[in-house]
């Protein structure tokens, strides 16, 4: 499994050429086993805040969420069947008036997702084989979505993220998978922050910022913000 401390992170810079955009977040040292009664508390005007403001939202009118659908596009992926992830979560809000909680540190950045419209995702680092490179699939690679146990089939020609032993960690920016699925024995994560055309840099920066700040604040730990190298 990846020392947190030697990992890498890289992106092919075919993936950019289409308009993804990508920063990634390593933060050590959290503890996922509590709750905290303030979070718990914060994120309830959060969620009133969002439910206000996502109330009549037009889905494909909303430049950032049809971004990761002119992503699809370009990737040949059909959109009726790939729902952007955020723009999904942002549907289940909507839907039922919350969020399921899963863990706090999954919570946290499942609140920052909504808020900000990006891909995000968060990985047990010490689940991952080697270093994590965003590229376009083959259709040879492992897959197994999260809450399944047996592997499916793999499209090529996908934007996906995968580690050095030629398994997917996350599907576009769609599916995540079992294998790094952050739980409360996760001590050490990192985190996808993907935006596309319709989001600039400093916004993703700003982001992965502020996922840091409240995971550090209700989880402890410590962390960087990294900027993948394109190859």
């Amino acid at each position: 499994m990846s020392n947190v401390s030697e990992i890498q992170f890289a992106v092919e810079k075919s993936v950019l050429d289409i308009g993804v955009k990508i920063v990634f977040l390593v933060i050590e040292g959290i503890d996922n086993t509590r709750i905290s009664p303030e979070w718990m508390e914060k994120r309830k005007g959060i969620i009133a805040n969002l439910l206000n403001d996502y109330k009549d939202i037009d889905y494909h009118a909303d430049p950032v969420l049809e971004g990761f659908h002119i992503l699809h596009d370009r990737a040949g992926v059909k959109r009726r069947k790939n729902i952007p992830a955020s723009e999904n979560l942002i549907r289940l809000l909507n839907k039922h008036g919350d969020v399921f909680f899963i863990n706090q540190a999954v919570d946290i950045y499942n609140i920052i997702f909504m808020e900000s419209k990006l891909a995000l995702g968060a990985h047990d680092i010490d689940r991952v084989d080697g270093n994590v490179t965003l590229r376009f699939t083959d259709g040879t690679e492992r897959f197994v979505p999260i809450g399944q146990s047996e592997p499916v089939s793999n499209n090529p020609h996908e934007y996906s993220y995968c580690d050095d032993a030629n398994e997917v960690l996350c599907r576009l920016e769609i599916r995540q998978v079992e294998k790094t699925k952050v739980d409360e024995k996760t001590t050490n994560a990192f985190y996808i922050i993907q935006g596309n055309e319709a989001t600039d840099n400093e916004f993703l920066l700003a982001t992965a910022q502020k996922i840091l700040d409240e995971t550090i604040k209700y989880c402890g730990g410590k962390g960087r913000i990294i900027i993948p190298i394109t190859t």
